[in-house]
């Protein structure tokens, strides 16, 4: 479990989130909505300590991690796993020397233990026969499988994914989605991910916080969000549907 306090930040004086409160659940998908520039990505950078915050509390579990010193992060960082927009897998490395990154990085074990580890997450996103492969070589949607394999390299306790279907067609991204899913509630981890695709919203939205202008203006789940009465998230579900519908009509 995450459990956010009152939490605050700004940038040169310039705030960009404001008392913001919420508890994220382990073994389900929680999502962070928004449109650009809300703050939601702030929001998760804070999270995971990239950003330092203002004020406030970021509670994983019963330690305040906020307040950790570098090696005290380091240990929660251990437990993490981080899918990336885009990806961001190393264009030099092969599929299976980018799984075992983490491993390498974090861990003593042996060689054959680490391979044995890669190919148990490689099989796991249905990835085959692509261990020697470089990412130039793999179509976007295996790029975003190989990301959430090395992921879950550590078996981490905390998984958190920044537009994880950013780029990809609408039945891939459902794919991924699918798979974040059941590997959340395979695992039992505590799951969050940064998105403004309302197809993810409603394939996979067990617990939704909506940010706006750097507040969070509601919460709730996939089955509340269409019957809201916040106004603000009403265009967002609407402005979100017009340009889906958009894009399918021809030219």
């Amino acid at each position: 479990m995450i459990r956010i306090n009152n939490l605050n930040k700004s940038f040169n004086g310039k705030t960009v989130l404001t008392d913001i409160s919420v508890t994220f659940e382990p073994g389900k998908t929680n999502l962070i909505i928004g449109r650009s520039g809300s703050g939601k990505t702030v929001l998760l950078k804070s999270i995971v300590g990239l950003n330092e915050i203002d004020s406030g509390e970021i509670w994983y579990n019963d330690i305040l991690f906020n307040k950790l010193d570098f090696e005290g992060k380091k240990e929660i960082r251990k437990e993490m796993g981080m899918l990336f927009q885009g990806s961001a897998l190393f264009d030099s490395l092969t599929v299976e020397q980018n799984v075992r990154f983490p491993l390498d990085m974090f861990t003593e074990k042996s060689l054959e233990e680490k391979t044995e580890r890669v190919n148990f997450c490689l099989k796991r996103v249905n990835i085959l026969n692509a261990n020697t492969l470089f990412p130039s070589e793999l179509s976007g949607g295996m790029k975003k499988r190989v990301a959430i394999a090395r992921a879950i390299s550590l078996n981490p306790k905390y998984l958190f994914c920044d537009e994880p279907n950013s780029g990809l067609d609408p039945l891939t991204a459902i794919l991924i989605d699918e798979l974040i899913k059941e590997i959340t509630e395979e695992y039992s981890m505590t799951t969050i991910v940064n998105t403004h695709d309302m197809n993810s919203v409603m394939e996979i939205g067990e617990k939704i916080v909506f940010i706006s202008e750097g507040v969070k203006c509601w919460e709730g789940n996939k089955h509340q969000i269409l019957n809201s009465d916040c106004n603000t998230l009403n265009d967002f579900v609407f402005a979100n549907a017009l340009a889906k519908k958009l894009k399918q009509e021809p030219d």
